[in-house]
């Protein structure tokens, strides 16, 4: 078979990665991963023993996440607990989102005191 694909052709690492920077991919594991959560409406699965590569084709991002997950119900405040939101954690929201004093306070209260959920939150509006 001439010009096409040739089976057992095998290619390098090194031209592997030529091939994808000529495509614009790029790949990269994640270090230092300790646990992964993905929350559904009635449930987390959990990934303690997580591996996370991150593949960047043209500034889009996807992760792939390995490992093996443990089913568990939501956690959810109860009510009367409140969060406490400190200025501090105003302040960064608001730099980093370039938003007001109360939409970040608010958002910080929506998502419970979680800086990076209430920046990607007020980033995406």
């Amino acid at each position: 078979m001439r010009g096409g694909f040739r089976k057992g052709v095998n290619l390098s690492p090194k031209k592997l990665d030529q091939m994808m920077k000529q495509v614009g991919l790029s790949v990269e594991e994640m270090k230092d991963v300790e646990e992964v959560v993905i929350k559904t409406a009635d449930a987390e699965l959990v990934f303690e023993d997580a591996s996370v590569t991150i593949m960047d084709a043209q500034g889009s991002k996807m992760y792939q996440i390995t490992g093996t997950p443990v089913k568990r119900p939501k956690r959810e405040l109860e009510p009367e607990q409140e969060v406490s939101i400190s200025a501090e954690d105003v302040e960064i929201v608001m730099e980093k989102a370039g938003c007001g004093a109360e939409e970040a306070k608010a958002t910080l209260i929506e998502t419970r005191g979680d800086l990076a959920e209430a920046i990607s939150r007020l980033c995406e509006e």
